[in-house]
């Protein structure tokens, strides 16, 4: 293959000279459209399984974990035909990529995914998302992102990706060589998240044994009237959590600090300009703030159900949505358990019974995105929780900041690893599905 020309797209450069370049739109049989803003029901099998972006994972499979169905009623119109190329549109998960297969049974989709349906006559949908998994795709949407306020991909801008074609023949053929290709870079990928996954158990379940057992294998444990723990160590005390960390109801007003916090799942508490997601954005007044305080527990109260807990490092301003809360040690060490207490899967689950309410939340082009449960004051005060000696608590909050740094170091060995792979597989797909390498015969 040695004759070239121009794609008039720079970050395509050179392309064969048989092939073309064009806009996403003319290559599917039908409009991008945006998914279902519903919440969704008890997952059923004799109904539609309801595919969210949480339900994608990062080798582009479904999760068997945390499904939901779609009644009928809810479903219509959003459908899903086989191969259809999900896409990802706003939020931390923006230009994520997925293809639905009917192998995956009945499906329907939501509202933060884009629908894309290939026109066969012209691109294979196969096409489109080895595409979606080369450099080119990425230098589009980091494109896109220099020229938007927020991270926000929509149907229009998706609709409007340049994109490189082939011949329908000669894509058949790439296709078939990068399936063989990337066969064994694609296993070892998925070998190395489920060692991660297991890693990210087995952190859970080290803090679960510590703040709900202690360190001590051969206490002696009683029945603590708990419901979601069975026993605990026999000289802890339960007290109802308002009993445990002071709340703090400091306002911002007048301004104290213009430092803006935010908390996120499996972070913590950052700065704003950490951010990675802009699902909450700040007012510029920061009158209309709380105050936290270095040491302070803050807690969302309507995402603290998957997660939304942690100590903070900074002084600064954060949500009215948010609690904050304090203990009366210079070391903050209660704060601290209480983090991880909170962290645990059990207590996680006893504040998703707590939570009530719904609270939708409009995205605009009449859009209503998922609704979330708020656990109030009230019941968040009242939860019982096993409360160790201080000093036992100290010792725990020890262990346990040891053992997670050292199972986090691991993980993030087994991510690098993982970023090695999607690059030289990166590297591979954008070889060939630009044609800057062509397939050996």
């Amino acid at each position: 293959m040695s004759e070239y020309k121009d794609s008039g797209v720079d970050f395509l450069g050179k392309i064969p000279a048989s092939w073309s370049t064009t806009r996403l739109k003319y290559c599917l049989s039908e409009p991008m459209k945006y998914g279902a803003s519903e919440s969704g029901v008890e997952y059923d099998e004799n109904l539609c399984r309801y595919i969210r972006i949480t339900d994608i994972t990062a080798d582009g499979e479904l999760k068997d974990e945390g499904k939901l169905s779609l009644t009928d009623k809810q479903a219509a119109g959003y459908r899903l035909r086989d191969k259809t190329v999900l896409f990802a549109r706003s939020g931390g998960t923006v230009g994520k990529s997925f293809m639905y297969k009917k192998e995956h049974g009945p499906a329907a989709f939501a509202g933060y995914l884009i629908s894309a349906v290939a026109d066969e006559n012209v691109m294979l949908p196969e096409w489109l998302l080895y595409y979606t998994n080369s450099w080119a795709y990425q230098e589009w949407v980091a494109q896109i992102f220099t020229q938007a306020t927020i991270q926000n991909i929509g149907a229009d801008k998706y609709s409007n990706m340049p994109i490189v074609l082939a011949p329908i023949d000669e894509q058949k053929r790439i296709l078939s060589f990068l399936d063989r290709k990337c066969e064994t870079v694609n296993a070892l990928i998925s070998d190395i998240q489920n060692e991660i996954d297991l890693l990210e158990s087995y952190k859970k379940s080290v803090i679960t044994e510590a703040v709900t057992k202690g360190l001590d294998k051969q206490i002696e444990l009683k029945d603590c009237g708990i419901e979601w723990i069975d026993r605990i160590p026999a000289h802890w005390k339960v007290k109802p959590f308002k009993y445990v960390l002071n709340e703090r109801n400091e306002k911002n007003n007048p301004p104290q600090t213009e430092e803006r916090l935010s908390l996120s799942i499996g972070l913590g508490v950052t700065t704003y300009d950490e951010k990675t997601t802009n699902l909450d954005r700040f007012k510029e007044d920061v009158s209309l703030y709380k105050l936290a305080h270095v040491g302070d527990l803050v807690m969302n109260s309507m995402n603290m159900i998957v997660g939304a807990t942690g100590v903070s490092n900074y002084f600064g301003c954060v949500s009215p949505a948010y609690y904050t809360f304090y203990d009366n040690e210079n070391d903050h060490i209660m704060a601290k358990y209480c983090e991880y207490l909170f962290l645990t899967p059990l207590l996680m689950g006893e504040l998703h019974k707590l939570g009530k309410g719904i609270m939708f939340i409009e995205r605009g082009e009449g859009k209503v995105n998922t609704c979330r449960l708020k656990v109030s004051r009230y019941d968040l005060g009242h939860l019982l929780l096993p409360v160790p000696p201080v000093d036992e608590v100290r010792g725990i909050v020890s262990y346990l900041d040891k053992v997670t740094h050292e199972i986090e170091r691991v993980i993030e060995e087994k991510r690098e690893q993982l970023n090695t792979l999607d690059v030289f597989r990166k590297d591979i797909v954008y070889e060939y599905i630009t044609g800057k390498k062509a397939v050996p015969c």
